[in-house]
């Protein structure tokens, strides 16, 4: 970083440039003050460091007794002070370079991160795993192509390293590397080494296509598909839904995984999907019944672990469909209430017009059968006196205009008959039987 007196000096000339030239003089400082700033606080944690185990040996000879670490930490802790001759020291005395912390995490990760050139040089010397992977998969390849240490790359590629590794999230080193230099370098490397894009795919392809065949194997045996299997309590379709794997997850939902299963945190497979922007699967999920507002121990919706605004914003639309769809369907509800309701009403209409219908019937019935008793009076007439019969047409008058009334009428079988009296007059039987 520049000196004060060297930033007076320069103020004359800062003053003449314009505003974007300035404000990008300004980045640049800043730019500068920064590293400076890292290298100071990496010096000063090296001297706490050295401090610290210094202090501790004193304290343990004064005191008779030493206290003692596991191999690894002690591998690691010299990596990580960037103490090549102690490193070399330990594998000497039989310490594996390829031991790990907790996380997976191994010396040559770690030199590889912090771009310690000469200590991962004395670590691939000593037969290191150059494709070692920690608990998220990811290799030192990884991490130097990620830090854009192009020295780190070239080195690790010449030992062999893995250009198609994978890591947990589906991303190979060339992936995550943002260094053009860097980048170059890697995809040189996979076009000297005949890597297509069909290769990459199948790289990519090949960790679902094993939790595939092992979701099958779990199905044929009848095993439990939401018991946890992965850190943390996760489930197989958490995992799923975490890496986007579209082909495990609908085999999954299809032998009833289920989508509000919950791992330590909470989390159901729809926070996961949206936490590692996986918007295929949430729609996959969200579809198969997952809960857009199930929460976690934090009290947090998938929307609320999102951090991509874009997967976000589909995640809002996914949610808006749902209240609509939802909306919709209690309407329908309702509606479907209010017609079985209005049933009654419409049912009593039928039976008035039943009721007309039936009347028009009986009067269609007792003018068929005034016709019927013309002819068979036509007939008798012949063998009856004249006289008998027009006394018999008066009485059948009387009779008629007593129906018309309302009272009752007997036909020509004997029965007696009840119909209403609007059926009098021209309507009625009297009318066909008028002479």
């Amino acid at each position: 970083m520049a000196e004060h007196l060297e930033l007076l000096a320069e103020m004359p000339a800062v003053a003449r440039l314009s505003t974007p030239e300035r404000l990008k003089h300004a980045q640049k400082r800043r730019a500068q003050q920064l590293k400076k700033w890292a290298q100071t606080e990496k010096e000063i944690q090296g001297m706490k460091v050295a401090a610290e185990r210094k202090r501790r040996r004193r304290k343990s000879n004064s005191q008779g007794k030493r206290v003692t670490f596991p191999a690894s930490v002690q591998l690691l802790e010299a990596a990580a002070r960037h103490d090549a001759e102690e490193v070399r020291q330990f594998l000497q005395n039989g310490i594996s370079p390829d031991l790990c912390n907790e996380d997976g995490l191994t010396a040559l990760h770690q030199c590889c991160i912090d771009d310690y050139g000469d200590v991962v040089t004395v670590l691939l010397e000593a037969g290191a795993d150059v494709n070692a992977r920690d608990s998220e998969l990811w290799t030192p390849l990884h991490a130097a192509a990620t830090c854009g240490h192009l020295r780190l790359v070239q080195l690790l590629i010449q030992r062999g390293a893995d250009l198609l590794a994978v890591n947990s999230d589906g991303n190979m080193p060339y992936d995550l590397c943002e260094d053009e230099v860097t980048l170059d370098c890697i995809e040189t490397a996979m076009a000297e080494q005949g890597i297509t894009q069909e290769k990459i795919e199948e790289a990519r392809a090949a960790t679902e296509r094993s939790m595939v065949q092992e979701i099958r194997q779990l199905v044929q045996a009848g095993a439990d598909l939401d018991a946890p299997r992965g850190h943390g309590g996760a489930t197989l379709l958490h995992i799923a839904a975490a890496n986007g794997y579209v082909e495990a997850a609908e085999l999954l939902l299809e032998h009833r995984a289920g989508t509000s299963t919950r791992d330590e945190d909470g989390w159901e497979p729809l926070h996961a999907a949206a936490c590692w922007g996986q918007v295929q699967l949430a729609e996959l999920l969200v579809a198969h019944g997952a809960d857009l507002n199930g929460k976690s121990v934090l009290d947090e919706t998938p929307l609320d672990v999102c951090g991509d605004e874009e997967v976000r914003a589909k995640l809002l639309e996914l949610k808006h469909k749902h209240d609509a769809v939802m909306k919709s369907h209690e309407k329908h509800k309702s509606l479907l209430q209010r017609r079985t309701s209005s049933a009654g009403s419409r049912g009593k209409v039928v039976r008035r017009v039943s009721v007309s219908e039936r009347t028009n019937l009986y009067r269609k019935e007792h003018e068929r059968e005034a016709i019927v008793w013309q002819r068979t009076e036509h007939r008798d007439s012949e063998d009856e006196d004249r006289q008998t019969d027009a006394e018999l047409r008066c009485h059948l008058a009387v009779s008629c205009w007593d129906f018309g009334r309302g009272f009752p009428v007997r036909s020509i079988a004997g029965a007696v008959t009840w119909c209403p009296s609007f059926l009098a007059g021209s309507h009625g039987i009297g009318a066909s039987r008028a002479p």
